[in-house]
């Protein structure tokens, strides 16, 4: 009797032990995914311009109107987009406690405007009542925290730049960059996505440098 006594009770207090692991393991992972639920990411302050790919010729062009740059409804939230090319290339994947403070679209519209606002260029709008000056359109095809290992990983930014004369195209222009993430998080993915943005809007203002040398 004694023996049966001593191995229910043996039971009793492993599955309390048991129970008390598993709340606390539970209350762990509640408060770790709370902890980083408000987390927003942006560009950072604007900083020293990025060097472009191609040396500018020329000053950029005097005054431009920017429009909002288009792109997948991928990026029309404020989801923080990354990709596991050593895995699973296709699949997009989100952070789930780390947005942008606001979407990509916007995010990238204005820092190359601000970019080129800082090379000299005068930056208008499209409601701006303005006649014979150039339209820059921007069009995202890639912006992403891309690993090409567990630790190692890149931020990445693929667009398109037309500039249009009125209605008529004059010259089209595709930037890559992929700038690498100092850390495998969303915060290293932010980091390089800035870096990357930059170094796109410097590459963007070498382009427009010489436009006045180019066939209209």
């Amino acid at each position: 009797m004694r023996i049966i006594l001593n191995t229910n009770l043996s039971r009793l207090l492993g599955a309390a032990a048991f129970a008390v692991l598993l709340s606390s393991t539970m209350s762990g992972c509640a408060s770790n995914k709370n902890a980083g639920a408000n987390t927003q990411f942006d560009f950072g302050p604007l900083g020293a311009p990025a060097a472009p790919t191609v040396q500018a010729a020329q000053a950029p062009l005097a005054a431009i109107i920017v429009m909002d740059a288009t792109g997948s409804p991928t990026f029309e939230n404020e989801r923080m987009v990354y990709r596991l090319n050593y895995n699973d290339p296709l699949q997009a994947r989100t952070y789930a406690n780390s947005r942008w403070s606001a979407n990509p679209l916007l995010l990238v519209t204005q820092r190359i405007k601000s970019r080129l606002a800082q090379a000299g260029v005068k930056v208008l709008s499209a409601t701006d009542s303005s006649t014979n000056i150039p339209i820059l359109r921007l069009e995202i095809d890639e912006f992403s925290h891309a690993f090409a290992s567990t630790s190692a990983s890149e931020g990445r930014l693929i667009l398109r730049a037309s500039l249009f004369n009125g209605h008529a195209l004059s010259d089209q222009k595709t930037v890559m960059r992929a700038t690498p993430a100092p850390s495998a998080d969303a915060a290293g993915g932010a980091f390089a996505l800035a870096a990357s943005t930059d170094a796109a809007a410097a590459d963007i203002i070498a382009w427009l440098a010489g436009f006045d040398n180019r066939k209209r």
